[in-house]
């Protein structure tokens, strides 16, 4: 994640993405905005096999479209699963909503 100069308003993310990535990043993020419910629901029924899998593809995923926090966060989940570590899975996925929910987009020129 490169933070950009600007900050659109105090407690938001500001990533720069690149241009060419402008058609598909709305449907990643709105994408991962559900996977945070699903995420809940194996959570709650410590389904660890779906979280380590969500945890995986996150891992995967983010970087390529720019989003490295998404990555980071995808790593720790994965690995917390693995472990079973209940408390670092809640922490990662409300730290996944948190950033989703701040995050803003700016598309390099």
């Amino acid at each position: 994640m490169t933070p950009s100069s600007r900050t659109a308003e105090p407690g938001r993310v500001t990533v720069s993405v690149d241009p060419d990535l402008e058609e598909i990043v709305p449907v990643f993020l709105e994408n991962r905005r559900r996977e945070v419910a699903t995420l809940r629901t194996a959570f709650a029924g410590d389904d660890l096999k779906t979280l380590r899998l969500l945890g995986h593809r996150m891992k995967g995923d983010g970087g390529g479209y720019g989003f490295d926090a998404i990555s980071e966060i995808g790593e720790v989940l994965e690995q917390a699963a693995i472990r079973k570590d209940r408390r670092v899975i809640g922490q990662q996925i409300e730290k996944l909503d948190d950033f989703l929910t701040r995050v803003d987009v700016v598309y390099r020129k």
